[in-house]
């Protein structure tokens, strides 16, 4: 029988340190503080029903491939512990919760609701068809500090300079760390015909572009802060994630791939948070 721990592992929980400081930077910048406490409710809502239908129906379309992969076979989906139908309903419900909660913060934010769904769920089909599913999940993710703004603000008006570039620095931070992630199965993607860059292109070139992708997104949260002229708490974050990414580069290499997961989910964890934590003080400061 599925457990409490099978369905929190299925959909990743603890991964949402991935999206939703981000989500939360782009409530901040849109209210130039801290939201109303209504709306921040329903956009932390948003991002965790969204967030688990998206993984939820990643490990549903995966499911076949898992099975095969000698990394991934005993997963929830593959080994049984997690039935199929029961992931459909929680796709389904997941979804549901998204688009109502989405509707509950404003007209345009509930419009959106359903092309985004699309997004996040087409991701999980990128993999068979086209070398972009890294960057696409970097979209993917880019959409909760975009759709935050658009919770708080309720149209497209204003200053959008900084969240555009915030947006632009989670794209290029997911896409490079999801390369470094997908290097595991560099050798299985190519012999399943899947196309990811490791598959296709091998370790070393992906992890070359891992470090350009992480260059850009440094350059691109200094332009966060330019934009938004934000204060000395946002340039010692920023600068501590620059030290974060050095460290996740360092601790991989095209022979050794054994510290693969502290790179990818502790470094990167680590990232987010001090980023929030940099906004949030900088606008307490401000405002004080």
């Amino acid at each position: 029988m599925s457990t409490v721990r099978d369905w929190l592992s299925l959909v990743r929980f603890s991964h949402s340190v991935f999206a939703l400081p981000f989500a939360l930077c782009g409530a901040w910048l849109a209210a130039n503080g801290p939201p109303q406490l209504a709306t921040l409710a329903l956009i932390v809502v948003c991002a965790v029903s969204a967030r688990t239908a998206a993984m939820a129906f990643n490990r549903f379309a995966d499911r076949g491939i898992d099975a095969q992969n000698p990394r991934t076979r005993a997963r929830e989906l593959p080994a049984g512990r997690v039935g199929v139908v029961a992931v459909v309903v929680l796709v389904v419900v997941s979804s549901a919760v998204f688009v109502a909660a989405a509707f509950a913060l404003n007209t345009l934010a509930g419009r959106l609701s359903l092309p985004v769904l699309a997004v996040l769920l087409g991701y999980s089909l990128v993999k068979r068809v086209s070398q972009l599913a890294h960057v696409v999940l970097g979209i993917a993710l880019a959409l909760a500090p975009l759709g935050a703004w658009i919770a708080v603000r309720g149209s497209f008006d204003g200053g959008l300079a900084p969240i555009l570039w915030l947006a632009l620095a989670v794209v290029t931070w997911v896409a490079g760390f999801d390369l470094i992630y997908a290097c595991q199965d560099a050798e299985f993607d190519a012999q399943s015909g899947l196309h990811s860059i490791p598959g296709k292109r091998g370790v070393a070139f992906s992890l070359r572009l891992a470090r350009a992708l992480h260059a850009a997104t440094v350059a691109s949260l200094a332009l966060v802060g330019a934009s938004a002229h934000l204060g000395l708490a946002w340039w010692i974050a920023v600068g501590v994630a620059a030290i974060l990414l050095v460290w996740e580069h360092s601790l991989v290499s095209p022979t050794d791939l054994s510290r693969v997961n502290a790179a990818f989910f502790t470094v990167n964890g680590w990232v987010g948070i001090g980023l929030f934590a940099g906004l949030a003080i900088d606008r307490a400061a401000s405002v004080a």
